[in-house]
């Protein structure tokens, strides 16, 4: 439930990816590449995102 919320944070800019807190982050990166937006997630997480 709290990775959803992260995951509709980052998709409407309000927080960023690092700001995700570390527990949730696999979560919230799984929510946000099965929403078609890998490249909101860094690669470490199986996104796209270039740092």
């Amino acid at each position: 439930m709290m990775a959803m919320f992260f995951a509709q944070r980052v998709i409407l800019g309000k927080t960023t990816f690092a700001g995700v807190p570390g527990a949730l982050k696999p979560g919230c990166a799984e929510i946000l590449i099965d929403s078609g937006l890998p490249e909101l997630v860094p690669a470490e997480f199986g996104g796209a995102m270039e740092v």
